[in-house]
C-alpha cells in the first residue's frame, strides 16, 4: 500500500471511530508498527490527528464550540440513556449542581419524583426544572448566548455559597493526558468550582467526546467519575485513571 493510501485509510478510520489503537491501524493497513508510527507522526505534524497513548485521535480546533441548537440533535438517544442513569444516582434530600448542557438537560424528567434541590447555571434547564416543580436556584452572572450558560466572576462567587452532595456536568473532550476540557475558560471555571464543592462528582460524556481536547482544562480524569456509552478501544486505558460507568442500549 502506498503512503498516501495508507494515510487516507488512517484518516477515514479516525473520522469513523474518533479514536483508533495502534494495533488496529497495523491490522487495517497491513503495515508494520514502525511504519504506522512514522505515519502518525507525519499526520500529526500536518494537523490531521492527535497522538494519544497507544494510538491516535481525531484532531479538532480547541476553540470550536457548537451551539445548544447544534448539540441537541447530536447523539440524542445516547445522551438520554446516560442522563437516565445519572438521575438514578440522585437520592431524596440531595442538593445537586447540574451545569448547562444538552446531556444534563435530559436528566430533569427523571428527577421529578425526587425531593431535591438543584443549583444550575444553565438557562436551557430552567423551564424544564420549573415544569417538573423541582426546587431550583439559578446562578447570576453573564449570559453566554451560544451555550445559554451563566458564567463570569459573579457566577463563580455565587456558586461558592453552596455545598453539594453531587454535581453533574458535561465536557467537550476528555483524554487520559489532558483530562476534561472545554473551549471557554469562564465556563471551565464554573465546572471546576462545582467539582471542588461537591462530595460526588460526575461527568456525562457520550462517545464522541473521547479522545478530543478543547482549549481549557476543567479537571484531571481522576477528579470525577464518568458516565458514558463509550465502548471504544481505549476504554481500559481510561478505566485505569477513573471510574467509568458504561450504559448500553
Amino acid at each position: 500500500m502506498l503512503t498516501p493510501e495508507r494515510h487516507q485509510l488512517i484518516i477515514n478510520l479516525l473520522h469513523e471511530r474518533h479514536t483508533v489503537k495502534m494495533k488496529e491501524l497495523v491490522q487495517h493497513t497491513q503495515s508494520s508498527e514502525s511504519t504506522i508510527r512514522r505515519d502518525l507522526d507525519q499526520l500529526e505534524q500536518e494537523g490531521h490527528l492527535r497522538r494519544v497513548h497507544g494510538g491516535a485521535s481525531l484532531r479538532q480546533g480547541t476553540m470550536e464550540e457548537p451551539s445548544v441548537g447544534e448539540k441537541v440533535t447530536q447523539y440524542h438517544q445516547e445522551k438520554t440513556l446516560i442522563a437516565k442513569y445519572a438521575a438514578s444516582l440522585v437520592r431524596d434530600g440531595d442538593c445537586i449542581f447540574i451545569d448547562a448542557g444538552t446531556t444534563t438537560y435530559e436528566m430533569i424528567p427523571h428527577l421529578s419524583n425526587k425531593d431535591i434541590i438543584v443549583v444550575t447555571n444553565g438557562l436551557n434547564l430552567l423551564d424544564l426544572l420549573t415544569e417538573h416543580r423541582i426546587k431550583t436556584y439559578a446562578l447570576g452572572g453573564y449570559v453566554k448566548h451560544r451555550t445559554r450558560a451563566v458564567i463570569g466572576a459573579s457566577a463563580v462567587q455565587n456558586l461558592h455559597q453552596y455545598r453539594f452532595d453531587q454535581c453533574f456536568m458535561g465536557t467537550n473532550g476528555l483524554t487520559g493526558d489532558d483530562g476534561f476540557t472545554t473551549p471557554d475558560p469562564e465556563e471551565a471555571a464554573i465546572k471546576t468550582t462545582a467539582l471542588t464543592l461537591s462530595q460526588e462528582k460526575f461527568v456525562l460524556a457520550d462517545h464522541s467526546k473521547f479522545g478530543k481536547v478543547a482549549f481549557c482544562k476543567i479537571a484531571s480524569l481522576e477528579d470525577a467519575d464518568v458516565i458514558t456509552n463509550y465502548q471504544g478501544p481505549l476504554l481500559k486505558d481510561y478505566q485505569e485513571k477513573t471510574s467509568i460507568k458504561v450504559v448500553r442500549t
